[in-house]
């Protein structure tokens, strides 16, 4: 087992070559407060004094801490450079390209170059780490992340919002599942109010991944001591609560060595906590932590597998999208254009590789178009829809004309239903818009891999919208015509003899027939045309003008009655009467007569148009039924024969034409020798992704091969 934390070193230098923390690593987190001891606790585990000290906030990067297990001589381990086989104990940094520090006092004084570097000379913070690599053999194999310690209040260089970055970033570390929080806290502070705890509570709710260390135990107050903290009954921790003895600040001013301070710790203990002295002390937290962290790397093992598996099968695919260099441009142009295509093809067609399980897409969308919307819309439209029985009785006796209408015309007919199929042509028209937007829509939807292949070429990509777009827009007046012209030819021919259409049309009634009723033998009766010629015959004698003149008033005064169009007694002056009975030729009195009557009957219409007043008798009433009832026979059948011509005309013109030539359109447009260079250029950020993936790969790859030397034997 103790095999399993350097195969956790080299996953992390996997990882950290390509500068992506893509997969959660098992490691120990350290967090705890500013002063707390995190930074002694640290020191302990190498046996050297190596990080920044000083008032405030010292650590103000991640400190990403890798301790290797290496006596002198181990080649496996100290290769890395001339004479580090003799050397007792000495640190690398990755920011250095593995440069060798034999001084520790040179490894404090590059932390703090690094940090300032980064997080700038005053007391900001930075989450970019800081790796570092201790060669010792008096080291245990482990692997620690040193974080900013917490705090409340900002000092004056410092942002306003301090605790609110240092907790963030602090989170980011502990909220990872395969991590292990090693919280510190000091021993002459109350617990309970512990901001380490508290955070390590919010990420590691049961407590599994957690382990306390309690430092400064030589610094409680006189006859108290740490018995219950250390057994956990003050607060109870699952992994345990360790103390240990912190060098003190005179110690650090003295330089007193930290071999020495562990002595002096050892000593602590065995006076102070006889019982208690074999499981605390910084050479037991060392011991403790890297067994811990051996168990955690072998259960988070299967799942850091299937992980490194799943990204290299992820990877491949990211890869494969941006593609290789291009060698021979005209043939990429080619396969391009046919790829596109045919991904069009079969999104409108139905059978795409990838298709979507939670919407419609593309032609299914044209299909619910035709059979659902279409349909509905066409539902809706009532065979009535804006007319009423006075339209009904107007448009019967306009069709008669002068004479009353024995039985319903036809031409009546023939324009109200004219008037209603017309209304059929607005949603056809709308069904034509709707498809020509799914086909536009279509476009960018054709396919997952197509999509990542235009990608890498913008200009190409941008070209392909464009002539798909101006072929749809070509086509679109072109159906629009014939879904107008399939309306247009149902006006122009009523057809009066389709089976479905009943025939149950009235026959002419003939009055002089011995089956006529006595209205309908009576119902003719002489117009005022006809009984103005009767009356004013070419031969009219002078001497009868009295006469007449006496019975047309009579007679207007009969038609139009008082109070409606009456015809005033003081109308025939005297003026008047001499001007008929003065002597004249007989055609002359005729003449004169007639304009008088045409003067005196000016009055009698009125201005507003005449319309049928809705009093209907039976006779009208039931040629209203039947001509509503006619009506709404023939919408019918034109409105099912639209619902199944318009969508064929819209398939042949529009879908079906822009399937069959789109390949052709774009190979004419496009494979041109002077557009190539062109249109397969990338963007500087493609070729960058690509190395970028092309180098997560092989660290994948890399951490693969790594995890699979593992043996069985190792894990147990």
């Amino acid at each position: 087992m103790e095999a399993l934390i350097p195969v956790l070193n080299k996953l992390q230098d996997v990882f950290g070559a390509v500068g992506v923390q893509c997969v959660q690593l098992p490691q120990i987190v350290v967090v705890g407060t500013q002063s707390s001891g995190k930074s002694s606790v640290l020191e302990g585990f190498v046996g050297r004094s190596f990080l920044p000290r000083g008032v405030g906030m010292v650590t103000r990067r991640p400190l990403l801490l890798r301790l290797v297990h290496s006596p002198k001589g181990d080649t496996r381990h100290r290769s890395l450079g001339q004479g580090t086989l003799q050397l007792e104990a000495f640190g690398i940094f990755r920011h250095k390209n593995n440069e060798v520090f034999k001084d520790f006092g040179e490894i404090r004084k590059e932390i703090d170059r690094e940090t300032d570097k980064v997080a700038g000379t005053g007391k900001g913070i930075s989450a970019e780490p800081i790796v570092l690599k201790i060669f010792s053999p008096n080291v245990v194999d482990l692997t620690l992340v040193d974080l900013p310690g917490l705090t409340k209040v900002p000092l004056d260089d410092q942002p306003v919002d301090i605790e609110h970055q240092i907790r963030e970033l602090v989170l980011s570390y502990i909220s990872n599942p395969n991590s292990i929080i090693l919280a510190v806290v000091t021993a002459n502070t109350d617990m309970a109010t512990n901001e380490s705890l508290k955070l390590a509570k919010e990420c590691d709710p049961d407590g599994r991944r957690t382990l306390a260390v309690v430092t400064k135990l030589d610094l409680m107050d006189a006859g108290t001591d740490a018995t219950d903290i250390l057994c956990g009954r003050v607060i109870p921790v699952k992994l345990g609560i360790i103390g240990v003895v912190n060098r003190s600040q005179k110690d650090i001013i003295d330089k007193k060595t930290v071999s020495d301070s562990l002595k002096d710790e050892a000593k602590f203990l065995q006076r102070n906590y006889p019982a208690l002295a074999d499981r605390n002390g910084t050479p037991y937290l060392a011991r403790k932590l890297s067994k811990m962290l051996m168990l955690h790397i072998r259960d988070c093992l299967p799942d850091l597998k299937a992980r490194v598996n799943s990204m290299i099968s992820q990877f491949q695919s990211v890869l494969a999208s941006y593609g290789d260099d291009i060698s021979d441009k005209s043939q990429t142009l080619l396969q391009v254009i046919t790829k596109f295509a045919s991904s069009y093809c079969a999104t409108i067609e139905g059978p795409a590789k990838h298709m979507k399980t939670d919407e419609l897409t593309s032609g299914a969308r044209i299909c619910f178009i035709f059979h659902e919307t279409f349909v509905k819309t066409l539902d809706t439209i009532h065979p009535l829809g804006g007319l009423n029985k006075l339209n009904l009785l107007t448009a019967i006796r306009n069709a008669s004309g002068l004479r009353p209408a024995l039985f319903v015309p036809q031409v009546s007919f023939e324009i109200l239903v004219k008037r209603q199929i017309r209304r059929l042509l607005e949603p056809a028209l709308c069904c034509v818009e709707l498809v020509h937007e799914e086909m536009r829509r279509a476009i960018s939807h054709c396919g997952f891999e197509v999509q990542q292949e235009l990608a890498r070429f913008p200009s190409l990509h941008k070209k392909i919208v464009e002539i798909v777009t101006q072929l749809l827009r070509r086509r679109l007046p072109i159906t629009n015509q014939m879904v107008e012209n399939l309306l247009a030819m149902e006006l122009a021919y009523v057809n009066t003899t389709h089976p479905n259409l009943s025939k149950d049309w009235p026959a002419a009634t003939d009055v002089d027939s011995p089956t006529a009723s006595e209205e309908e033998k009576t119902a003719s009766k002489f117009s005022v045309l006809n009984y103005s010629d009767t009356i004013f015959p070419c031969a009219l004698a002078e001497s009868e003008g009295n006469r007449r003149t006496s019975e047309v008033t009579a007679w207007l005064s009969n038609l139009f009655p008082t109070g409606a169009c009456s015809i005033k007694e003081n109308q025939n002056t005297d003026e008047d009467r001499n001007e008929i009975h003065s002597s004249a030729s007989p055609k002359r009195i005729h003449e004169r007569k007639s304009r008088l009557l045409r003067q005196r009957s000016v009055n009698l219409l009125p201005d507003a148009p005449l319309q049928a007043d809705g009093k209907l008798s039976e006779k009208e009433r039931k040629d209203c039924d039947l001509l509503e009832h006619l009506i709404i026979e023939y919408f019918c059948i034109v409105r099912k024969t639209i619902q199944d011509s318009v969508p064929k005309a819209v398939m042949h013109f529009l879908v079906n034409y822009v399937k069959d030539s789109l390949l052709s359109e774009l190979v004419a447009n496009l494979y041109t020798s002077n557009q190539v260079d062109d249109l397969l250029s990338e963007p500087g950020h493609i070729a960058q992704r690509r190395k970028d993936a092309q180098d997560m790969l092989e660290s994948l790859q890399n951490a693969s091969n790594i995890i699979n030397e593992i043996r069985e034997s190792d894990v147990c």
